[in-house]
């Protein structure tokens, strides 16, 4: 997972935590944002939403977590980390949260053709059941998704409202959670990553970001499979 936004200075990586207008005028057709609302209740709804799992530590203490706080959440797996770890992908499904497709192999669609690209989409699909599909890195080319909407007219591409920056290692656990807490707005998809390079700042952000919104009224929905 990563951003559309990607100059890099002297070995880091700039990203917007929270995305600019442009990139949904730019690529539309995608889903940035959900409603902020649910009904019947009219509570304000959050979107947590978790790449690059299955893991065996990040993707378990995910679960624990919103399940204290029963919540649910997203979890974009890649098909290689299904394939090693199915019986964690059984536990995401088990406790009712939804997945999404993230690709067999964490392919970059700027530097794959689109073939090749579709055919890793496809490779993980044979393990993961489920219209979303979250591009690895953000980085799909336009022809890359048209190309997959016209095979499989079911694909909802999500992509989000704002990053975490857990998958920084050059910033604070503290400063991942502040990045949620500042940015994060009723109906934002929020994105988290269940990977070992994330953990350190998740497993802190995570369990504040719950605590904190749950305080504040709101309801952690899983994305919805269908429009």
């Amino acid at each position: 997972m990563s951003y559309p936004d990607i100059p890099t200075i002297k070995h880091r990586t700039l990203y917007l935590i929270k995305t600019n207008f442009l990139f949904k005028l730019i690529y539309p057709g995608r889903i940035w944002k959900l409603p902020p609302t649910t009904a019947p209740d009219g509570k304000k709804a959050l979107y947590l939403s978790f790449d690059d799992g299955p893991h065996p530590e990040a993707t378990v203490f995910a679960l624990e977590t919103l399940k204290a706080f029963n919540a649910k959440a997203t979890f974009f797996c890649l098909g290689k980390n299904v394939r090693d770890y199915k019986d964690i992908f059984q536990q995401i499904l088990n406790e009712g949260h939804t997945v999404g497709n993230h690709s067999f192999n964490h392919l970059n669609g700027w530097k794959t053709k689109t073939n090749d690209y579709l055919a890793d989409i496809k490779l993980a699909g044979t393990l993961i059941d489920s219209p979303l599909f979250r591009p690895p890195y953000g980085r799909m080319s336009k022809s890359q998704q048209a190309a997959l909407q016209q095979t499989s007219p079911e694909t909802r591409i999500v992509m989000w409202d704002l990053l975490s920056g857990d998958f920084d290692i050059n910033i604070t656990p503290e400063k991942c959670w502040h990045n949620v807490q500042k940015n994060t707005r009723p109906g934002s998809i929020i994105v988290f990553h269940d990977s070992t390079k994330a953990f350190e700042r998740m497993r802190f952000a995570l369990p504040a970001t719950l605590e904190y919104f749950s305080r504040q009224g709101y309801v952690f929905k899983p994305i919805p499979m269908e429009k």
